[in-house]
């Protein structure tokens, strides 16, 4: 049995695939047996990336703009804003987010390798549901990042990724990368058998693990990247049944969070409190964004955030404006959502490493998916009801008359077509609610959208849709182990 500290190593440490193999050929006195449930559900704690990827997609997206010398300007930050690999491999870096990608894999694969060889598999069967949509997860975000989005015209020619499903002591060179389509296959393969057989009660704390809703908002996901819109409306329906969606939404114009407004500390712990209704699933990870953020070179600007937060369909004011805060420079705007937890390396240590909680997933993402694929599927009722339903917990002051229709989606956008128009306000809102989350990139990928970047001083950084850039670079070290690389 591979144990616990070791998957722990790897997953905070390891250097990629090439260095894995010191840690899995640990002496056995320093292995942990996965023999009992309580044991393996130790061990798919790790089971999730422990790695941010919100400062290379945000840096990537239209959300970020050029602030000029008044601004920190790192290379972790400058790099994926100018569409250039990233130098920097160390936390927030697409290279820490490859190894804790697979790290995460590799803490799966051994769960799923003690629970089959357990004598009352049944008594694991929780463990094994979270093992296996834990596995599709990690696969399908390094997928989604370092391969072409998915496009059933060519996803199998597009190289995917390596899809590991067994623990090995040996480097990934034995893996291929295989294609997009055979990724996104095994990825279902994974996500369907394994979300029936999660239960919620297995879980000491329900929102750092996949509960069903977590798992349903993945694959609401995962669906709305493969264009099957029926069954991210199906997901969808089940993180929301027996519920009213506004309930499960932060309620971001109520007095109660507007009250926070004026406190900063509050308002940043209260974003990624597991407490939060909202959050479905809720991941620690070492990472600087929650410090950096604000004072970035590359990301949002005075220009910038009127057109993101200010601008709506609805004409109202959004409860975004309420809670912007700046940072040293006006420059420096943004919104409190991640509070670091700094772990000192001793108790009388001033170094250490400093940690954010992350939500993965969220009922506004769900909410917003189902609009998205409910007005793909020709149902525009639906999706302008699932429009106003966000925006009555968005909208300052919200009253029924504030609602949208769709003559108000064809006056805004200047189109008659109403899934144009109902897609482009479901981004639009997507956009606001998800600013310094990295998810604008991911609609970015998906809808195929021209990408701007304005170096002061330089020429303008045009990315097209089938713009080599957009796919990040595999790390160095998937090279070394034989790994094509992605075109340039």
């Amino acid at each position: 049995m591979k144990n616990i500290k070791i998957i722990l190593t790897v997953l905070i440490a390891a250097t990629g695939f090439s260095s894995c193999k010191k840690y899995l050929e640990q002496l056995p006195d320093q292995r942990t047996e996965l023999n009992s449930p309580e044991k393996v559900a130790e061990l798919l704690a790790t089971a999730y990336p422990q790695a941010n990827y919100i400062p290379f997609t945000e840096a990537m997206s239209d959300n970020a703009a050029d602030k000029g010398i008044v601004s920190q300007s790192e290379s972790v930050n400058s790099d994926p804003w100018f569409f250039r690999d990233v130098r920097y491999n160390d936390r927030d870096s697409p290279a820490f987010y490859w190894r804790a990608c697979y790290a995460a894999i590799a803490a799966a694969n051994h769960a799923l390798e003690a629970i089959d060889k357990a004598d009352k598999p049944q008594d694991y069967k929780s463990s094994k549901g979270e093992a296996l949509v834990a596995r599709a997860y990690a696969h399908f975000m390094l997928v989604t990042l370092f391969s072409k989005v998915y496009d059933p015209a060519t996803a199998a020619v597009d190289p995917g990724i390596p899809y590991v499903t067994k623990p090995e002591d040996v480097v990934i060179a034995k893996y291929e990368r295989k294609t997009v389509a055979f990724v996104y296959e095994q990825i279902e393969k994974d996500l369907t058998e394994g979300l029936p057989l999660i239960v919620n009660t297995s879980y000491k704390v329900q929102k750092y693990h996949f509960t069903t809703s977590a798992a349903h908002a993945f694959a609401s996901r995962f669906y709305l990247f493969k264009r099957d819109y029926p069954k991210v409306i199906a997901h969808a329906n089940e993180v929301f049944l027996g519920t009213n969606p506004a309930g499960m939404l932060r309620q971001l114009n109520s007095q109660e969070y507007r009250n926070l407004s004026g406190s900063f500390n509050e308002l940043e712990a209260r974003y990624t409190k597991a407490t939060e209704s909202s959050n479905l699933l809720l991941t620690e990870m070492p990472s600087i964004w929650g410090r950096s953020y604000p004072t970035y070179r590359f990301g949002l600007t005075q220009q910038l955030y009127p057109g993101i937060l200010s601008s709506n369909v609805s004409g109202q004011q959004l409860a975004y404006t309420s809670y912007l805060y700046t940072r040293g420079d006006p420059s420096n705007i943004f919104i409190p959502k991640f509070r670091e937890h700094f772990v000192r390396d001793g108790i009388n240590s001033n170094i250490g490493f400093p940690y954010n909680m992350v939500p993965l997933f969220s009922a506004e993402e769900v909410l917003l998916n189902r609009a998205e694929a409910f007005a793909a599927s020709g149902n525009y009722g639906s999706a302008v009801d699932d429009i106003n339903t966000f925006l009555s917990v968005r909208i300052v002051g919200y009253i029924p008359s504030d609602n949208i229709d769709l003559d108000a989606i064809y006056s805004y956008y200047n189109t008659i077509d109403p899934k144009e128009g109902i897609i482009k306000t479901v981004l639009d809102l997507k956009r606001a609610e998800f600013l310094f989350e990295g998810l604008r990139w991911f609609d970015i990928l998906r809808h195929k959208l021209t990408v701007v970047h304005r170096p002061v001083g330089e020429e303008e950084i045009v990315v097209g849709p089938n713009d080599p850039r957009r796919v990040l670079q595999l790390p160095a070290e998937a090279q070394s182990a034989g790994l094509e690389l992605n075109p340039r």
